[in-house]
């Protein structure tokens, strides 16, 4: 069933778009979880709170993308999960491995810019991605936002993990200059 259809279905308040919904996005969804929280029953969970949660925002929202509107939810959710576990015990410290990278990007005296909003930051993000060659942008996209491991990223990417590394020290330092330029920081 295409994404539309599943769309018209939540919006028709019927259920079967739950049911239309996990026939079509449950692997992804758990892929997307269990690379954050690193327990299948974890992620399941996660999966299962992303259709509860699916189903009471559509309506009213109507997301461009499925895909993206549902891996996001489930991204929150495995990341709230992550935060209230011990994490080290649980072997889920690549999420916070990988987002801790992300704070190389942020001057340690930066002030955000109080007009910021998080559409805006969207925006700004969504548009540098787009200007990143194309094994750049997954690289950066599997690493910060699915927090897959640097093994991983190697295994998939078929490159060395010292080669994964350089590339995102780089795509994370044209962030850092990017945003600079935007003026997200003061």
């Amino acid at each position: 069933m295409t994404d539309d259809k599943i769309i018209a279905l939540y919006f028709e308040r019927n259920e079967d778009a739950i049911q239309e919904t996990k026939n079509k996005y449950s692997r992804y969804l758990l892929s997307v979880a269990q690379s954050i929280v690193s327990n299948q029953e974890d992620a399941e969970e996660c999966e299962n709170s992303t259709y509860f949660a699916t189903w009471n925002s559509i309506p009213p929202n109507r997301p461009h993308s499925l895909s993206g509107y549902l891996s996001k939810i489930t991204r929150n959710f495995a990341l709230k999960k992550l935060r209230t576990q011990k994490t080290e015990k649980r072997g889920g410290g690549e999420a916070l491995l990988s987002l801790g990278e992300l704070n190389e990007c942020i001057p340690a005296s930066a002030a955000f810019d109080e007009n910021l909003t998080r559409e805006n930051l969207g925006e700004i993000l969504s548009a540098f991605l787009k200007e990143l060659p194309d094994t750049e942008q997954r690289l950066f996209i599997c690493r910060y936002f699915r927090c897959d491991s640097i093994a991983t990223l190697a295994q998939n990417f078929g490159m060395k993990e010292s080669r994964v590394k350089v590339m995102l020290m780089r795509t994370r330092e044209k962030l850092a200059k990017h945003l600079t330029e935007k003026g997200v920081f003061l």
